[in-house]
């Protein structure tokens, strides 16, 4: 696995304990303990990645193993080798076949020009959300 031109690498052999922090794309392969983030960046967690962390970032693409919850204000994308045990919080997510997750999934739904409706017609127009729950 290649990470992106331009990325920050940090290598397979690497150990952080505490917060890591930027503002540019970063491809983790080593180990993490505490939080990551990367408000306006990418983060690709590699094969070889241990991440025990709350992780904030822009966007995320998992091949690796992630232990915390994830936030992202764009995409996450879970490849055939990712194993996430933690909630994701995303706009759009995208899980390859044999990617493993255990928890739950928050999508942000997106945002809709607002439409006025006269005093008369607005009871025909409301609606109760869309709730679904899985067979027993």
């Amino acid at each position: 696995m290649k990470p992106a031109e331009g990325s920050t690498v940090i290598g397979k052999s690497v150990t952080i304990r505490g917060e890591l922090s930027g503002n540019e794309d970063l491809f983790m392969d080593g180990d993490i303990e505490g939080t990551i983030t990367l408000p306006e960046s990418r983060l690709t967690v590699g094969p070889n990645a241990r991440i025990l962390a709350d992780i904030h970032v822009r966007d995320v693409i998992v091949f690796g193993t992630v232990t915390g919850n994830i936030h992202a204000s764009g995409r996450i994308e879970l490849r055939q080798s990712a194993a996430v045990k933690g909630d994701i919080f995303a706009g759009r997510l995208s899980i390859e076949e044999s990617a493993t997750f255990r928890g739950r999934v928050e999508l942000k739904a997106v945002e809709t020009p607002q439409v006025q409706v006269s005093q008369r017609g607005a009871a025909a127009h409301i609606q109760d959300p869309l709730v679904l729950e899985p067979k027993a």
